[in-house]
């Protein structure tokens, strides 16, 4: 059965939102305004897809009759997760962490509707970084970029410059498994 109405996006990423329109998928942005808060212990995987599943039942609840799109990225570098830097400082910490070594960055998607996740998944790449200088740390932090990113850096702007090799999927370093996206969604009768 096909899914008449527009899909809404538990988010408001801005990176998100650039992937659902170049997949041609007609979307409207209803932020869940959840915080962000790991618990003790929990994983990379085990994070994202919590925060994914709660952030989409949140908006569902609020339209029952929608089916609503939610997700969260994690960047975990040698059994740290490195969430959204808080200051400059946090920034310079987080690229020095990640210069010259590969790190995981798991997306984690779920799609709701009458307040109940229908399907979820995470999903993984790993990514590898060049040697970094304190000067081109320095002056990325100064263009701002990092500072609303997971692990410090953003794939489609300046510091993809920072990156040697990606294993998997550039757009779920950017923010969205579009791949596995598009496949549940049409599973479900809407793409």
């Amino acid at each position: 059965m096909k899914i008449a109405s527009k899909l809404i996006l538990a988010s408001g990423s801005p990176r998100r939102r650039e992937l659902l329109t170049r997949a041609r998928i007609d979307f409207e942005v209803v932020q869940s305004n959840l915080d962000e808060v790991r618990e003790p212990h929990e994983g990379a995987r085990e994070y994202a897809l919590r925060m994914a599943r709660d952030k989409t039942l949140a908006v569902s609840k609020r339209h029952p009759d929608r089916l609503v799109l939610g997700a969260d990225t994690v960047v975990e570098c040698g059994g740290e997760i490195l969430e959204k830097p808080i200051d400059a400082s946090d920034a310079m910490r987080m690229l020095s962490t990640l210069s010259a070594r590969t790190h995981t960055v798991v997306t984690a998607f779920a799609i709701a509707q009458h307040a109940e996740v229908v399907a979820s998944e995470a999903v993984v790449s790993r990514v590898t970084f060049r040697i970094l200088t304190s000067d081109e740390i320095a002056s990325y932090i100064g263009t701002g970029e990092p500072f609303d990113k997971a692990g410090a850096y953003g794939i489609q702007g300046i510091g993809g410059g920072f990156i040697s090799h990606v294993d998997g999927s550039r757009d779920n370093v950017m923010g969205l498994p579009t791949d596995e996206v598009i496949a549940a969604l049409r599973q479900l009768g809407f793409a």
